[in-house]
């Protein structure tokens, strides 16, 4: 869990005096204090992060917002920009008690340009409802999400997420065109442009897109909008060893080519849990059990009438026979194309809802890490070896007091192992199951083995999840000294007194509250 929350830096305490100017500002109904709305707030749905907020702003305007980041800047009250809580390194909650700044009620799609290609809306815009507004004028989001259904634009550009899309449409610092962003000091920037090209000096929005609401708080968001498919198709293979995952991969950029959309793995470990734990679950090979499996989505975007068009019927038969020739030429041991619509969707759940089995299996350990593509299993090997070790050390007679102590404090038995992600972009999800809850002895085998190992073969800490409240100790796994230090030099332009989102992404000698300034 990245070890001990960092100390309460010397931020301003929260005054009635506070409230009231807060109350001026948003009137009474969008200030809360209640219990219900704190426990809502303070706490991140994997019930891993708690802070102690003690209110919660809900602004429908970026005056608003301009108008209380002002206040809190001027009075040094430290706020923790919310989007739809989704996250997974305890980036939207409060590490202490900073003021939560929610955006849901900044939930306005503004534009739709389908000749563009683009779509302005605001931050607190749920993803999945961007989507609907977009599929009814011919269109889709550049990204897909597993939390599509609660998390938040804002949010999304806040942590650069990736998602199930990226092999198509690329990291959120290409399909975003424009932002508007409030600074700590309520200066609003307007950086909203639907334009695909603006060279006129720095590009300052790449700054705020994964800056995790450390640098400002987003407001708005522009983006490029694709065409929506006019065709789907979802394919699951079994494969015998992460070797051949990687094969299939190789295989299908070569031949299902610009028609590919996403590619998935899930290990056996996960597909077994999924299938124990979520009503409705089906094994989409019964026949097979497979120690690996991956998943991809194919798109056409034409009728068949244009040049280079081809029909949906036309892209399933190519996808039907792709997954034939990987059985015949022992890539896989099995596959099925879905039938329909309702088919596909049942086998993008058996990847998409791994994360919800983990949380009804109990207390879960989450590293989000970018790896050779050819490595990326190992990582997930090499831990269930140190488990396994620990299992035998703390049964041994040699063991050494150290040992003895991480492991005697939990059942190390009774934890899992498993690996799933985005091979087509190398992003690996290792996921450490506990379901007797979080344990320090745990935590010592786990951190920062896992860290280490990830910096040795040159990967990242963070592929898509971000650095949050979990990982700002570990920077320096990913990023040089000198790197760091240009990153606080940033923060300083932006937030001199630190009041944005304190406690995450930087080391803590480095987001030390500068009140004096």
């Amino acid at each position: 869990m990245g070890g001990d929350p960092a100390p309460r830096g010397d931020f301003a305490v929260l005054t009635d005096a506070d409230l009231a100017a807060f109350r001026e500002i948003l009137g009474d109904d969008n200030v809360r204090t209640d219990a219900r709305s704190l426990d809502a707030c303070n706490e991140d749905w994997m019930r891993k992060y708690r802070g102690n907020a003690g209110v919660l702003l809900l602004p429908a305007r970026t005056s608003q917002v301009s108008a209380i980041l002002r206040h809190c800047n001027a009075r040094g009250l430290a706020v923790v920009p919310q989007g739809g809580n989704t996250g997974l390194v305890g980036g939207g909650v409060p590490v202490h008690d900073e003021i939560v700044l929610g955006m849901r009620r900044m939930n306005a799609v503004l534009s739709v340009d389908p000749v563009a290609g683009t779509v302005v809306c605001e931050a607190g815009c749920v993803l999945e409802d961007l989507e609907h507004a977009l599929n009814a004028r011919g269109m889709t989001a550049p990204l897909d999400l597993g939390a599509k259904g609660r998390c938040q634009i804002g949010g999304n550009v806040s942590t650069n997420a990736g998602g199930l899309r990226l092999v198509r449409h690329g990291s959120l610092h290409g399909s975003v065109l424009g932002l508007e962003v409030v600074t700590a000091d309520g200066t609003v920037l307007d950086l909203v442009r639907t334009l695909r090209k603006d060279n006129t000096g720095y590009d300052l929005k790449q700054l705020f897109i994964g800056a995790e609401g450390t640098l400002g708080v987003v407001t708005k968001v522009a983006m490029l909008a694709p065409r929506k498919p006019t065709g789907v198709d979802v394919a699951v293979c079994a494969v015998g060893s992460f070797a051949d995952a990687v094969a299939a991969l190789r295989d299908a950029r070569t031949k299902l080519g610009d028609c590919l959309q996403a590619f998935e793995f899930f290990d056996r470990a996960s597909l077994e849990l999924v299938l124990s734990t979520l009503r409705g679950a089906r094994d989409p090979l019964p026949k097979t059990k497979a120690p690996f499996y991956v998943v991809t989505e194919t798109a056409v975007f034409g009728d068949g009438s244009g040049k280079g068009s081809v029909t949906h019927r036309a892209a399933r038969r190519r996808v039907r026979a792709w997954v034939r020739s990987l059985r015949k030429r022992g890539v896989a041991i099995d596959g099925v194309v879905g039938e329909d619509a309702k088919h596909a969707s049942a086998l993008w759940n058996l990847r998409e809802r791994i994360s919800v089995a983990l949380k009804h299996a109990g207390a879960v350990y989450k590293y989000d890490v970018s790896l050779p593509t050819e490595r990326m299993y190992d990582l997930v090997v090499e831990t269930r070896n140190r488990l396994a070790a620990s299992t035998s050390a703390s049964t041994s007679t040699s063991t050494s007091a150290s040992t003895s102590a991480a492991s005697t404090s939990f059942d190390a038995s009774k934890v899992s192992v498993l690996g799933y992600g985005h091979l087509g972009d190398g992003n690996l999800h290792l996921n450490v199951s506990s379901p007797d809850g979080y344990h320090p002895g745990l935590e010592a085998i786990l951190e920062p083995f896992v860290y280490q190992w990830t910096a040795e073969q040159r990967g990242s800490i963070s592929a898509e999840h971000g650095v949050g409240a979990m990982k700002p100790r570990e920077l320096a796994h990913s990023k040089d000294e000198a790197s760091i230090e240009a990153m606080r030099r940033v923060k300083e332009v932006f937030d001199p007194r630190g009041i944005l989102n304190p406690y995450k992404v930087l080391p803590p000698r480095l987001t030390e509250h500068r009140s004096k300034l």
